[in-house]
């Protein structure tokens, strides 16, 4: 049985190996934005929490995009004219090119070369290669294999479909105190690539788990979609529901070596990017908070200006910001549980704070109110902290005025959010402030 800590839940170090157990599970499937990837994928999630899983047919249009055809693949290689197969799609799902149309030819090295893909400067890594909505077909290799090839004839087969079909995401949703919604998103349409983002879909998974031993204040959706037309399709067919979305986080790249990354909203001053930023200073974790752009992961659909949500993307070291990216080095050597456990305890902090930062009203305005006689004094007893928690009484007191949240008071205190939130706690106990 995994480690718990005294309050009953797992330990940060057991869940960093439960989670890396969960990414060298996933590591092996070919995902792509549609197909029996995605569906094996969100299977095994399923083991972990449930998960509804939606089917939308291809052809449907969701905004100005268009469902396409489903994309399943069997076997792809390149053999020599001995036989011997010397890209081999078994060996990683990386070597085939994102949506291929079937081939099979037989064609000199000196044709093949125009549909085979390499990275020069990295001779020895598999880059990743898609072509979603443009029908090709290729390989993707290492430069010193295709160095070693000689001139002659090779087998060339990719056995795949592409036809109408569906494209497949699932959501686990977290009932709270009230309807109004906190999401979180994560992709499930890359292959073999254990921080881009198996390592995103674990910490999601995990702070799924965290959150439904709660009973949280606000109602957590988790979203498991494919990248970009997956975050499309959710909007599309949720455009009634996206109101309720008061805060959201995409989550991505989660388990690298790399400092922590806070990407912000759109609008930069949403209560997800003041939290972040608030959690991360706190925390003393080496981090970096950057402004939004309009490239990146699913905070850009989220953000974009038709819907304006309060969505930011938490990752380590984020797209593109390490050679790794987007090649076979992305392994399972690359992530580690340390990472993990750590990207998914700033989550679980920041949450925290977000499901605990409400405004109050001071019942009793006129003067400062008598907190001796109701006992609010006594209970700081012997605490090391009774400074602390007396300067929190009296602060939350001072901005309980409609106005202003509990991170205001923590913010222009400079005392923790915990010690607001508990004597904000206390303060309402005692009928002093209401929510």
């Amino acid at each position: 049985m995994a480690p718990v800590t005294a309050a009953g839940e797992q330990s940060t170090t057991s869940a960093g190996e439960e989670m890396y157990a969960l990414v060298e599970r996933l590591y092996p499937l070919c995902r792509s934005i549609t197909g029996d990837g995605v569906r094996a994928t969100l299977e095994i999630v399923g083991e972990y929490v449930p998960l509804q899983v939606h089917e939308v047919p291809t052809g449907t249009q969701v905004l100005d995009w268009t469902v396409p055809q489903e994309w399943n693949i069997r076997d792809a290689y390149i053999a020599d004219g001995a036989g011997n197969r010397v890209v081999d799609f078994a060996a990683s799902s990386l070597h085939v090119l994102g949506y291929s149309v079937p081939v099979s030819q037989t064609m000199p090295l000196s044709e093949l070369r125009g549909h085979l893909h390499t990275l020069p400067d990295h001779p020895a890594w598999v880059p990743y290669r898609t072509s979603y909505y443009q029908p090709e077909w290729g390989f993707c290799l290492a430069q010193e294999t295709l160095d070693a090839l000689p001139d002659g004839e090779y087998e060339v087969r990719i056995d795949s479909t592409l036809a109408d079909g569906h494209l497949t995401y699932a959501e686990h949703v977290i009932a709270g105190q009230v309807p109004d919604e906190v999401i979180v998103s994560c992709h499930v349409c890359h292959p073999s690539l254990a921080n881009d983002n198996l390592a995103g879909i674990a910490v999601a998974t995990f702070l799924a788990r965290a959150l439904a031993r709660q009973t949280p204040y606000y109602t957590y959706r988790f979203i498991f979609a494919p990248g970009t037309i997956g975050a499309i399709t959710w909007l599309a067919r949720n455009a009634e529901r996206v109101e309720r979305v008061k805060h959201g986080l995409v989550l991505a790249c989660a388990g690298d070596p790399g400092r922590l990354t806070y990407k912000q909203s759109r609008r930069g001053d949403a209560e997800i990017d003041r939290v972040m930023r608030h959690v991360l200073a706190a925390s003393e974790r080496p981090h970096h908070v950057a402004e939004f752009t309009p490239y990146g992961y699913d905070e850009r659909q989220f953000c974009s200006p038709g819907f304006d949500l309060g969505v930011g993307s938490l990752s380590r070291t984020p797209y593109a910001g390490y050679p790794e990216y987007h090649t076979s080095a992305d392994n399972l050597d690359f992530v580690s549980p340390g990472a993990m456990a750590d990207t998914l305890a700033v989550c679980r902090e920041a949450f925290a704070v977000l499901d605990r930062n409400r405004r109050y009203v001071n019942l009793s305005p006129y003067g400062e109110p008598q907190l001796g006689r109701r006992g609010l004094y006594d209970s700081l007893g012997g605490r090391s902290d009774a400074k602390q928690a007396q300067m929190a009484m009296l602060w939350v007191l001072s901005l309980s005025d409609g106005e202003h949240a509990l991170l205001d008071v923590a913010e222009r205190s400079g005392l923790p959010f915990d010690a607001v939130a508990a004597a904000a706690d206390a303060l309402h106990g005692a009928g002093l402030i209401k929510a």
